[in-house]
């Protein structure tokens, strides 16, 4: 592309199609190799991080236990074993779950990479002063996203298995979880928390656009706690204390997304000259 036409800042709506079209392409790219590192690494991430949660010495577990213990409760966090199987009931089953876990890891591990790559197609539609400001943008959205990744793994995920595989309604009937249902848990569990912890990052950027105000999110911030729970209890289990436990950081960070919008909006106006991109 012609690097002349780019500075001046006179694209067409067709070259812009064509970048992002690269852009996507390069975050596909890097999905695949993520993806092609986490199939080949079988035993680690199905043995070690898939079936974690499922076994009685997993970290969560374990803290809890002890936890329990030095408060002097009794020891309904120890347990011997988490009462269930899991099977795969389709000749594709175990492959079709291997593919789709390399991917779904391959897209965690490219995660920064392909925010990079956003952040390169937005970069000339942006002043000097607000790429200042945004300079940590990657870097900040990546600890978002993977501290809810790890929120989604160690407490999401061990809650919801727990729950589900203690959750009887006769002893006539076994707990055999059929092995995609199992990985689906985790992998909603895991992604839902990632994508849910980006708030702070979608306020930063709404606010700039001035779609939203401080003062609209303190106004529905009623009906924000009502969309918190029902979200809630879609990500997780239907027992009160999984949700509760998604609620608290969601609502945390809806009032640092306040703050957010706050800070943006006491900036000075910028630069009245118009975007690069015409």
């Amino acid at each position: 592309m012609n690097k002349t036409k780019k500075k001046q800042g006179q694209m067409s709506f067709l070259d812009h199609l064509e970048e992002l079209r690269w852009h996507l392409i390069r975050s596909t790219l890097a999905v695949v190799i993520g993806g092609i590192i986490a199939f080949m690494s079988k035993g680690f991430i199905f043995d070690t991080i898939i079936f974690g949660p499922k076994k009685k010495d997993f970290f969560t577990y374990r803290v809890l236990c002890d936890f329990s213990k030095k408060l002097g409760f009794d020891k309904s966090f120890c347990f011997d074993e988490i009462p269930f199987i899991i099977q795969s009931r389709t000749m594709a089953g175990q492959f079709s779950a291997h593919i789709w876990t390399a991917i779904t890891a391959g897209f965690i591990i490219a995660f920064p990479y392909i925010l990079y790559q956003f952040w390169v197609f937005i970069k000339p539609a942006m002043y000097e002063n607000e790429r200042k400001n945004a300079k940590g943008f990657i870097i900040t959205a990546s600890l978002l996203f993977f501290l809810g990744v790890l929120f989604g793994y160690y407490i999401i995920s061990p809650f919801s298995i727990n729950f589900l595989a203690n959750y009887n309604i006769s002893k006539e009937v076994l707990n055999e979880f059929d092995l995609s249902n199992y990985i689906g848990l985790i992998r909603s569990s895991v992604l839902a928390c990632g994508l849910i912890f980006e708030l702070p990052i979608i306020i930063y950027f709404l606010a700039k656009v001035g779609i939203v105000t401080p003062e609209i999110l303190k106004k529905y911030r009623k009906f924000a706690l009502v969309g918190v729970l029902i979200l809630s209890a879609v990500i997780t289990p239907p027992d009160i204390t999984s949700q509760i436990i998604v609620s608290i950081p969601v609502l945390i960070l809806y009032e640092v997304s306040i703050v957010i919008a706050k800070m943006v909006q006491k900036r000075p106006a910028t630069n009245s000259t118009n975007y690069p991109l015409a």
